[in-house]
């Protein structure tokens, strides 16, 4: 059983999870913080690229429900020697790995762990290159419906919500993952970037695209997900200036002052702010930035104990969810 992509999640698992997840967030409420399903197991989490709230958030969710965890960092280990990633798996497998949380600068790289053949562990991807972000997208989900529909959300889809995503798409795993996952769960998702920062074949998408942000704005929509600038990613030129990124792209002061007064505005951090998104914005009572923070810990929880715990009801007859 594996997570590896929101394309592979069908509406009833996908509001499963969020349902499990509900019930994991209650345990933030007790004095001791754990339950027991995941004793005795083995959680890995193995990250090629840095990273601090998905990291830190798996390995939370892991300790609540019990179980061990290892966190591999490629950084000081033998993978700076030249170990390929086969060989590291397979030593983290000898080690009695029950999942293995992987985060890959390379697209498909969790794909490749879970079908090679090398291991026999769950595997969830934690981040592949510019393809995919799972569990980001599920906590994403979480938060939108909890905001939306607070303690009647058990159950419920995102049907008829307009979700608006803003900026850095061509090399954003989170937004394809939010635009699948938001889709399947019957949400009207409505990418906004320059050109230059449109994937090619977004056309043939499950959304509206837009090239002005104003124009998008103005359809009133649920909620604003703002995603940084990867400029790690990019070696060319993909806007004149960062400047007039943020005057035409960036969810400015002035912007968000004329957004609807139940509009959640979202960012998946780390943020630029200044440049996709003003401090008015990020501090306001309406951005959902710590609440998503929060839920990630939930929706990983809910990931690891369907996945792990052996839930029957997560199978789709493929092995991949």
């Amino acid at each position: 059983m594996h997570l590896l992509s929101t394309r592979d999640l069908d509406r009833d698992t996908a509001i499963q999870i969020l349902d499990v997840a509900e019930d994991m967030a209650q345990t933030a409420d007790r004095e001791v913080r754990k339950l027991p399903p995941l004793r005795g197991k083995t959680v890995v989490n193995l990250f090629f690229e840095d990273s601090t709230r998905t990291r830190l958030s798996f390995e939370s969710a892991a300790k609540r429900l019990s179980a061990d965890v290892i966190t591999f960092s490629a950084k000081g280990s033998s993978v700076s020697k030249g170990e390929s990633l086969k060989d590291t798996a397979q030593t983290l497998a000898a080690m009695g790995a029950d999942a293995i949380v992987v985060r890959h600068h390379d697209s498909g790289a969790a794909h490749q762990l879970a079908h090679a053949g090398w291991i026999d562990a769950s595997i969830i991807n934690a981040g592949d290159g510019t393809h995919e972000h799972p569990t980001q997208a599920l906590l994403d989900a979480y938060t939108i419906r909890e905001r939306r529909f607070g303690h009647e959300a058990r159950g419920r889809d995102l049907e008829g919500m307009r979700v608006v995503i803003v900026g850095d798409i061509v090399h954003s795993r989170v937004a394809r993952s939010n635009v699948w996952l938001l889709a399947t769960l019957g949400a009207h998702v409505h990418p906004v970037a320059p050109r230059t920062l449109l994937p090619h074949g977004v056309d043939e998408w499950p959304v509206t695209v837009h090239e002005h942000l104003d124009d998008a704005l103005a359809l009133a929509p649920d909620a604003v997900m703002m995603l940084r600038i990867q400029s790690e990613r990019m070696r060319d030129a993909f806007f004149p200036t960062a400047r007039e990124y943020a005057r035409v792209w960036g969810l400015t002061a002035e912007r968000f002052a004329r957004l609807g007064p139940d509009t959640m505005v979202m960012h998946p951090g780390p943020m630029n702010r200044g440049l996709e998104i003003s401090s008015e914005a990020a501090d306001s009572d309406r951005s959902t930035v710590l609440a998503q923070v929060t839920n990630g810990v939930s929706i990983r929880m809910a990931v690891l104990y369907l996945l792990v715990a052996g839930s029957s009801t997560t199978d789709s007859g493929e092995g991949e969810r």
